[in-house]
């Protein structure tokens, strides 16, 4: 499954987000996502993904949430 859609599932699963609604120049704040809400998706994201996320500062838009994810796989 590409990394993308794996996000558009996230979104769609814990924050009931439309995945039709969510490209990859689709920002994080225009999907009202939080501090709190970004904490819950890194952590289902690792776990998804088998990865170490590390940080999520400087991430605004889910294309660079998918490239970060993507440079660690």
């Amino acid at each position: 499954m590409a990394t993308i859609e794996i996000v558009r599932e996230l979104l769609s699963d814990n924050l009931d987000i439309d995945p039709e609604t969510v490209s990859e120049d689709t920002t994080l704040e225009s999907l009202n996502i939080d501090s709190l809400d970004m904490a819950e998706l890194v952590c289902d994201l690792e776990e998804k993904c088998d990865i170490e996320f590390g940080t999520a500062d400087g991430i605004t838009t889910v294309g660079e949430l998918v490239a970060h994810i993507d440079s660690l796989s």
